[in-house]
């Protein structure tokens, strides 16, 4: 089932990672909410953050040492942990070796999708996720 929306976590250093998988993933039909479309300037962050996590039904958090280090993050993906409509639809994808763990003890008992073989090798991984195929 593809998502109606997901919420794409990330750190603010993955932010260039974050803004070529958005883009990918919405040629692919997935809407995506994420902080840098989605929050204007004057708006209040953490509440466009809350409404967001509240109204996605897929939550994608990107995975590499600056996420680990995140307290946003960590603070975004524990909220996804305990939300029943974010039950089975929680996909972690690892941009860069990271000791993830940190994020949360939970986080290796699901499919970690590895863009480490390269970014369209990790799309075409990720897409499968919800039966879809690439489309360069």
């Amino acid at each position: 089932m593809t998502p109606q929306e997901l919420f794409l976590s990330h750190a603010s250093a993955d932010a260039a990672s974050a803004d070529r998988l958005a883009e990918v993933l919405r040629h692919h039909g997935i809407p995506v909410w994420y902080s840098r479309t989605n929050i204007q300037g004057a708006q209040q962050w953490h509440d466009e953050i809350g409404a967001a996590l509240q109204r996605c039904d897929w939550f994608l958090v990107l995975l590499s040492p600056a996420a680990v280090d995140s307290v946003w993050v960590k603070r975004e993906l524990l909220f996804a942990l305990q939300q029943r409509h974010f039950e089975n639809h929680i996909v972690p994808v690892l941009l860069a070796p990271c000791h993830y763990g940190g994020l949360s003890w939970t986080l290796p008992i699901f499919q970690i999708v590895n863009f480490n073989a390269g970014f369209e090798t990790g799309c075409r991984d990720l897409l499968r996720v919800w039966g879809l195929g690439f489309k360069g």
